[in-house]
């Protein structure tokens, strides 16, 4: 007979070991540009670093997000303007995370490009869904002024997502093809 007392050690350090495995897995699944950590120094640098670029209520952005084909290319003076200041820290968030992704397609291993891949296009899927609501939503014309300035936000991050997003799955189609030779 086996005396359970005696694992009873062997038990707790798996039982750890199988909990910094699932935080390992929680910190490498971030596979969503929402989703990229950026700490809230470096968010706060960056916004300081660029003054003007916040919209005030009724003001409306000059960019024309259909003439730009790459958004990661542009310079910090070139970026979208937002209402709201925690949506210029989000869209700062999704240009790191792209742009990471970016490069790590040059090392990747096919994988996890075809991996990322189809967790872009799903993700697309739902970025043009909501667009297509704060487009209807904007249309219906019963919106509060604070209400559509906050629909228009989430719309032009829905844009610059989608704009992203298509550039990054483009690549990763390059490097699928590539790959497969």
């Amino acid at each position: 007979m086996i005396n359970p007392g005696n694992n009873m050690h062997a038990d707790e350090m798996i039982d750890s070991d199988l909990d910094s495995d699932l935080e390992n897995e929680k910190e490498m699944k971030k596979t969503s540009a929402f989703e990229a950590d950026m700490d809230d120094l470096e968010v706060e640098a960056a916004l300081a670093a660029m003054p003007g670029n916040l919209l005030m209520e009724g003001e409306e952005d000059d960019l024309n997000l259909d003439e730009i084909e790459n958004i990661l290319e542009l310079p910090d003076a070139g970026f979208p303007k937002f209402t709201l200041a925690k949506n210029k820290a989000r869209f700062l968030r999704m240009v790191s995370w792209y742009r990471g992704k970016e490069e790590w397609i040059e090392v990747a291993p096919l994988s996890g490009v075809t991996k990322l891949f189809k967790q872009q296009t799903k993700e697309l899927e739902g970025i043009r869904s909501s667009k297509l609501d704060y487009e209807m939503e904007l249309e219906t014309g019963t919106l509060t002024p604070s209400q559509r300035s906050y629909r228009r936000d989430e719309l032009k991050m829905c844009k610059v997502q989608e704009k992203m997003a298509v550039h990054l799955i483009s690549k990763l189609q390059v490097k699928i093809k590539s790959g497969r030779r």
